[in-house]
């Protein structure tokens, strides 16, 4: 009867510790195992885990029919001499620095001044890291911060993103500094 009772004490606190377990959120918190990675930014903006979008921006034909899934550099026309900062990451992150805050919203307060706009992110890292390795963080930038523009009031489907990886370089060559300018999300503005 002990072993039975020492036996049943042991398989519950097992169960107790395995609940109890938590991973390690990105920016540096706790959650639990079911629970999203949501981060807040410096400004209370909460952003989820980047995750892939499934909502495109309605873009009709010339005949007014709407065309589903349609690329916005595909259907529309791009908004020219209009230029916003990029937003620059740390190495192998992509969290928003709380410094680069303000150029994502000021696209997200362009985007809501000019309703007939839309935009796509563009996610580009440096050269380090593979090819595959590189166009996931890539879209994983463009993804975190086109959820950060929804959190600051622009709709989803007015927002779509891109990865790049290292294919499309700020800067040419090797070294921390080319490194820091080329690891950035741009921004392109098209007009529906």
């Amino acid at each position: 009867m002990q072993i039975r009772s020492l036996l049943v004490v042991t398989a519950l606190m097992g169960a107790m510790v395995v609940m109890d377990t938590g991973c390690r959120t990105k920016a540096g918190g706790w959650r639990l195992p079911w629970q999203d990675d949501v981060s807040t930014l410096s400004n209370g903006v909460e952003i989820a885990e980047p995750t892939v979008a499934t909502d495109v921006a309605m873009v009709t034909d010339e005949m007014g029919a709407p065309v589903t899934g349609a690329r916005f550099e595909d259907a529309l026309n791009k908004v020219q001499g209009l230029n916003f900062a990029p937003v620059y990451f740390a190495f192998d992150s992509y969290m928003i620095p709380p410094t680069e805050l303000p150029k994502v919203q000021a696209v997200a307060d362009h985007l809501k001044q000019n309703m007939d706009h839309v935009l796509i992110v563009e996610g580009n890292t440096d050269e380090r890291g593979s090819n595959e390795y590189n166009l996931s963080l890539g879209e994983n930038r463009a993804q975190t911060v086109r959820n950060a523009i929804i959190g600051m009031g622009v709709m989803g489907d007015r927002i779509q993103t891109r990865s790049f990886g290292e294919e499309k370089p700020a800067v040419q060559g090797a070294g921390e500094e080319a490194w820091r300018m080329n690891r950035r999300d741009e921004f392109s503005i098209y007009q529906k």
